[in-house]
């Protein structure tokens, strides 16, 4: 008997270890237009990572597989204001790429985040891309998921992709665009259809994505990019730093996946124009690829962390 309460315990001690909840705290900071949601995942002694979701104002829900990386490092979610947990906006002079590009800044000074890695994704690399330009201090690498670095170049691959859809479809998304009724359940459905192939092929879908579909806000979304994807008509429209990308010096890692609205060969020339960049190819992905494959997303970027921070 004693022989075998000591393994019961053992045994429990194991499990009671793997449960261990990670650090968490989160709050709001006080920006221009409202208060901007937060929230630090784990407090390991390696640099934090920041997190840059997309959209415009697609919050971070989705972007929640990534807290895996906590074990060794604070990783830093945030809603851009106007999105998800942060205060809701209805002035368009604070959606702008500027105002938000601040807020990042804020975020940085509130938290006392000196040293930082980026990831930014979708839109959310649109964000980081500018914000580099302000010449920040002490970011030690970017990692661009599935990035938007030339709207023009995006909304053409994502034309093509449509193209793939049942004529019937391509049809409906056409008649209410030109109709102006992209608000209809029918235009909804067909869209969701598109999504389903490009922007996430995990079945069912997370209630984390999902949340972050309906937390997201359209207006900020359609003011700054359009009506869908493809179409870009708001004040991204012309959005190009493709000129920016050589002046990249610090260590840069491009991911996408192989369905992903954001091309893998649009990536790959991204990917050339910055010297000693890297790039990964999620083979069973779409554009969100931290949540159509979860484990290997987060190996990728462990080990990229890993070895910029070795070098």
């Amino acid at each position: 008997m004693p022989k075998l309460f000591s393994v019961l315990v053992f045994m429990l001690l194991l499990i009671s270890c793997g449960e261990k909840e990670l650090y968490e705290k989160e709050g709001f900071i006080n920006v221009e237009g409202g208060k901007m949601w937060y929230k630090i995942v784990g407090n390991g002694n390696k640099t934090p990572i920041v997190l840059l979701h997309g959209g415009p104002a697609f919050p971070s829900y989705y972007m929640e597989p990534l807290k895996e990386l906590a074990d060794e490092r604070p990783v830093i979610f945030y809603d851009q204001l106007g999105s998800g947990r942060s205060d809701v906006t209805t002035d368009p002079s604070l959606w702008t790429i500027e105002q938000f590009v601040t807020q990042l800044a804020k975020l940085r000074e509130e938290l006392e985040l000196d040293e930082i890695h980026i990831l930014g994704h979708s839109w959310g690399t649109q964000l980081a891309l500018d914000y580099m330009l302000t010449k920040p201090s002490g970011v030690q690498s970017i990692i661009l998921a599935s990035p938007a670095i030339n709207s023009a170049r995006w909304a053409v691959d994502n034309k093509n992709l449509l193209k793939t859809l049942s004529e019937k479809d391509q049809q409906i998304i056409q008649k209410h665009e030109k109709q102006g009724t992209t608000g209809s359940k029918e235009y909804r459905e067909a869209t969701m259809r598109f999504y389903k192939l490009y922007m996430s092929r995990s079945e069912p879908w997370s209630e984390d994505l999902n949340k972050a579909f309906e937390m997201s806000n359209n207006d900020i979304y359609g003011y700054m990019w359009g009506a869908a994807d493809w179409e870009a008509t708001g004040s991204l429209k012309d959005y190009n730093r493709e000129a920016f990308l050589p002046e990249l010096d610090l260590p840069v890692l491009f991911t996408a996946g192989r369905f992903d609205e954001a091309t893998p060969e649009t990536v790959s020339y991204f990917k050339g124009l910055v010297p000693g960049a890297q790039m990964a190819i999620l083979e069973n992905s779409a554009h969100i690829t931290m949540q159509d494959e979860p484990k290997e997303y987060n190996r990728i970027i462990r080990e990229f962390l890993t070895d910029v921070e070795s070098r």
